[in-house]
């Protein structure tokens, strides 16, 4: 058999400028999603606004203080259903402060850090035994580094 070279080649091009007109809508097409996906994952953002302004009737302020190896919280019994707002900083080197529920899943979370005082805002939705572990490693008692809160 034999093939004409010219009829080969305008075969060529007649499938290349299908495809490429295909191509250049399947990039659009794939762009288009990516862009769609990325603002329905992102919204509503799972993360509290924490620039809102509370009234001081609205919101329980928690002190929170790490030092190597143990935290300074005040007070340690807080009302669930009211907005939370913890006050952290750390004394000495950098610290994870990290809320668990009793199931050890994490609630909530802000860094630690000499000389800044972190505001977490956080609203307990039930009573409970909540753990305070610290997130980052900080020493060689990093492991005992735990505190209890109690929500009622």
């Amino acid at each position: 058999m034999i093939v004409n070279s010219k009829e080969a080649e305008a075969d060529y091009q007649s499938v290349t400028k299908k495809w490429y007109g295909f191509r250049s809508k399947w990039f659009l097409f794939l762009i288009t999603l990516g862009i769609t996906i990325t603002f329905l994952s992102l919204n509503p953002f799972p993360l509290p606004d924490q620039k809102k302004e509370y009234s001081s009737s609205e919101y329980q302020v928690v002190t929170v203080d790490g030092h190597q190896w143990y935290w300074n919280i005040a007070p340690v019994t807080i009302k669930a259903g009211q907005p939370v707002e913890f006050q952290v900083s750390a004394a000495d080197v950098n610290h994870g402060f990290g809320i668990y529920d009793e199931n050890l899943k994490l609630v909530a979370q802000t860094q630690a850090m000499p000389g800044y005082t972190n505001k977490l805002i956080h609203t307990f939705d039930k009573p409970g035994k909540f753990k305070i572990l610290c997130l980052e490693y900080c020493g060689l008692a990093h492991h005992a580094m735990i505190s209890e809160l109690t929500v009622e």
